[in-house]
């Protein structure tokens, strides 16, 4: 069985996020990267698929510039098998991302998608649904836990939801999205980042898919959150109700 984990490149979420001058996006330039965490987390459940036999081939595909292969490499040392970059240099919309890994699914023929249910970065949580509904697959999303069947024909899929939890069953092949509570993600060896390097990545040009990738969204303006105010420490309960209904006047 063959499983496909997209990832993004996004900022480390340990660096202070500053907004760029002209108000269009984040500064990149001369920022530590990483892999989008949820990703990582769709990465360490599909080696661990592969160490329990239920999987044979990892493929770990993203898409972006040349600096994209840096991401694809530390999943490659995570124990993904091979990898595919979809050279492009400027951003895309969630649909036009889902139609590229749709041509992808099409070529790869893997019989199961997981990756991250959102990136850190524009946290749209649509890429996933979106290429779902493209193949026309089941999905199911914010998994915590996954469980195949003995045939390896069915999944159950732990989803947490307001009321508690929710487990779906659904057929193969299909899109899972991973939430924070499936696994802890491992950290890749040197032996197996030594190994990475000779493992196959397989860099493709986004005009050879042939897609009409218009974009149907614009940044208008990105600000940052205004500063908090600084905190107070009061003596007593009768202080803090005198600040909250006379001072900040919220009761």
């Amino acid at each position: 069985m063959k499983v496909l984990v997209p990832i993004k490149r996004v900022v480390d979420p340990y660096v202070k996020i500053r907004v760029r001058a002209d108000k269009q996006g984040v500064e990149l330039a001369n920022v530590k990267m990483a892999v989008n965490p949820f990703d990582e987390i769709a990465i360490e459940e599909a080696v661990r698929w592969k160490e329990a036999g239920l999987i044979t081939e990892i493929v770990v595909v993203s898409i972006g510039n040349q600096a994209t292969q840096e991401s694809l490499r530390a999943a490659l040392a995570l124990g993904a098998d091979s990898a595919l970059h979809i050279v492009h240099d400027a951003p895309l919309e969630s649909l036009n991302v889902a139609k590229c890994l749709h041509k992808i699914v099409q070529e790869q023929q893997p019989q199961l998608v997981i990756m991250g249910k959102q990136a850190i970065d524009d946290d749209c949580n649509q890429t996933g649904q979106m290429l779902a509904a493209l193949l026309q697959w089941p999905q199911a999303t914010f998994a915590s836990k996954i469980t195949f069947d003995k045939d390896k024909q069915k999944v159950d899929v732990i989803r947490e939801v307001d009321g508690g939890l929710e487990t779906l069953r659904i057929k193969l092949p299909c899109v899972i999205t991973t939430d924070l509570r499936l696994n802890e993600p491992r950290y890749a060896t040197l032996p197996n980042i030594m190994q990475a390097k000779r493992k196959p990545l397989t860099a493709v040009d986004i005009a050879t898919l042939g897609l009409n990738l218009k974009q149907h969204l614009k940044v208008m303006s990105v600000t940052p959150p205004e500063p908090r105010k600084p905190g107070k420490m009061v003596k007593d309960v009768a202080e803090l109700v005198h600040c909250l209904k006379e001072v900040e006047k919220v009761i």
